[in-house]
């Protein structure tokens, strides 16, 4: 249920707080006191209504924020689900939309900020509301095919259906694919089996760039290496003056003089170890020197397989890519190849699923068809009951079927081949069609023009589809349009039987409706100072009964009047105590959510202003 409704700065509200209750929540005042700006803020908050030149003038603002209570923790989830916020543990959800002088939206749920489909989602989700003309909900045909699946107790046969015809769907676009494909499959396969018997071949590991590169550098070099090898060998030991030679003498010179004085002990000993070590170079070179030979074919076998390497390198691996990118490129088309080679196995395996699917499909939507056949018959003798209460008792109400149409696309990947079950919803599309009067024709009930007719045809069938509807709170603007006093009280019976399952807002000029409500809000548009200001009042008691009084006789209220108005709530009390609405009207509230409780806040006096600030 929606808690509270503020609103500042809109059209010609400067600030307003509205308090509402469970139940049906009426709202009257004069004609252009602001009460369908106040619905309006309602749709606008929802993204339900277009929030253009709706800016009060002089503003650089509007705001709209809406307090709802969600008892269900079903519709917790819904919404959580539709926002990928988390709201599923909240009981309340706090929505606030702000509208900017440059014509930019924002909107946020409990703090957290919604883009445009995610706010009209959540809207369509918690409220349906009809205008005189508007066309929400139920006026879809999908919509109108979920509910009569509802009240056919057939919606659990529908997602079985939802959920088989997916997968099938599934299956015949990776079918199509298959087949539209297999020309270029065959290619790639071909390409990388002969791909991977290249490098396959060639036989090459992880190290092997490294170690040929290496090898290669030393074989490439072998003249060099040996004739600067030679000279070192000469200089540190072979030649006259040699490193070595030197060294030892001097080694020797040292050691004398440390037995003559052994401070140069330590001295003597460095050198003769340096002696040594170069001594074991020396000869460490020269078998080193010994091994040295080149060898012509081993240096063309390794210049071959680098040349191969880097060639297979540039093909598979791209430049600047090395012996890990080959072998990574090999591990690759190596599932592909699988991939390609079990593809044809794959198809075969599809083929019979599909088949077993679409077996399925013809059990469960012939299943489908039949519950909402029924349903419907059903469906169309309970709503013209209703509308014959509401003064159309020769209205036809008459629900279509027409066979889904027929996908002339090809499926299963074969020419010629016709999808037989193109929808997800089943073998047949529904529409709702009402002939409202003797010799005319039945239309869609989207199409109906007079707006009393919509309203009634719409009370109607929300009265019967009242336990499995999917939102919260039922908005009525104006539903007595066009419809005379003698109906106000079955239309009012009729509010408050929806008003049992749902929280419903309704805008009335006939006191035979406000009468049974819950909650009276009064909408006045005062004139102070020069300035106009809307008043939203809560009406209880006396005042309530004035109100009524006047709606009755005008602004003279008279003895008779408020005898009316008391008999009016009168039937009102009566008919709820004997009806499906027990609750006494104007009294406390409270259909499954806690009831805001009658005090101060309930008297307080919003004023709006079309001039400056909020007083």
């Amino acid at each position: 249920m929606l808690r509270e409704l503020h609103i500042s700065n809109l059209a010609v509200i400067a600030d307003a707080r509205v308090e509402l209750s469970p139940g049906l929540n009426c709202f009257t005042g004069q004609t252009g006191a602001g009460k369908s700006l106040v619905l309006g803020a309602l749709e606008l908050l929802l993204a339900l209504r277009s929030p253009q030149n709706m800016l009060r003038s002089g503003s650089r603002e509007a705001r709209v924020t809406g307090v709802f209570y969600l008892a269900s923790e079903k519709l917790r989830k819904t919404l959580a689900d539709l926002t990928d916020l988390p709201l599923a543990e909240e009981p309340e959800l706090i929505l606030s939309r702000r509208i900017h002088d440059s014509g930019r939206t924002g909107a946020s749920a409990n703090g957290h900020p919604l883009n445009g489909a995610m706010l009209k989602s959540v809207g369509e989700t918690l409220a349906d509301i009809h205008g005189q003309h508007d066309a929400q909900y139920l006026l879809k045909p999908a919509n109108q095919l979920a509910l009569l699946d509802d009240f056919s107790g057939a919606a659990d046969l529908g997602e079985q259906f939802r959920r088989i015809h997916a997968e099938r769907r599934d299956l015949i676009t990776r079918l199509d694919e298959l087949a539209a494909g297999e020309s270029l499959r065959k290619q790639q396969l071909e390409l990388y089996e002969f791909q991977a018997a290249e490098i396959d071949e060639a036989a090459f590991s992880a190290g092997d760039q490294e170690q040929l590169e290496s090898r290669h550098h030393t074989l490439s070099n072998m003249e060099k290496i040996k004739r600067q090898a030679g000279a070192a060998y000469d200089a540190l030991y072979d030649e006259e003056g040699a490193a070595v030679g030197r060294l030892k003498a001097i080694s020797s010179l040292l050691l004398e003089l440390a037995n003559l004085a052994p401070d140069f002990s330590a001295i003597a000993e460095q050198v003769r170890e340096a002696a040594v070590s170069l001594d074991d170079a020396a000869f460490a070179l020269r078998r080193g020197m010994d091994k040295l030979e080149l060898d012509p074919d081993e240096l063309a076998h390794v210049t071959e397989r680098l040349n191969l390497l880097n060639r297979l390198m540039s093909k598979y691996s791209g430049a600047g890519g090395n012996i890990g990118d080959l072998l990574q490129y090999r591990a690759a088309i190596g599932e592909d190849i699988a991939r390609l080679r079990t593809a044809d196995q794959d198809s075969s395996q599809s083929r019979r699923h599909v088949a077993e699917l679409e077996d399925q499909l013809a059990v469960v939507g012939s299943r489908l068809s039949a519950a909402r056949q029924s349903g419907a018959v059903k469906l169309t003798s309970l709503v013209q009951k209703h509308l014959a209460e509401l003064g159309m008792k020769d209205a036809r109400l008459q629900v279509q079927f027409q066979p889904a149409a027929r996908d002339a696309a090809p499926s299963h990947g074969s020419d010629g081949v016709v999808d037989v079950y193109p929808l997800p919803s089943g073998l047949e599309t529904v529409d709702l069609l009402i002939a409202p009067n003797p010799g005319q024709e039945p239309r869609p009930l989207r199409k109906i023009a007079s707006g009393g007719e919509l309203s009634r045809v719409m009370l109607a069938i929300k009265s019967i589809m009242a336990q499995p509807d999917r939102v919260s709170v039922l908005v009525f603007d104006e539903i007595d349009a066009n419809v005379g006093g003698r109906m106000g009280t079955v239309l009012g019976e009729k509010l408050r039987g929806l008003a049992c399952h749902h929280q419903v807002l309704c805008i009335t000029h006939l006191p035979q409706i406000a009468a049974f409500a819950d909650r009276h809000i009064r909408i006045q548009k005062i004139v102070d100072k020069g300035e106009s200001f809307t008043s939203v009042e809560p009406l209880e008691g006396e005042p309530r009964l004035r109100e009524l009084a006047e709606m009755i006789s005008g602004k003279q209220i008279t003895d008779t009047s408020l005898a009316q108005a008391r008999e009016l709530l009168a039937t009102a009390q009566n008919s709820g105590d004997s009806g499906p609405a027990s609750s006494p009207a104007g009294a406390k509230a409270g259909r499954g959510a806690p009831a805001i409780k009658p005090g101060e806040p309930h008297r307080k006096t919003a004023r709006t202003s079309g001039g400056r600030g909020s007083k």
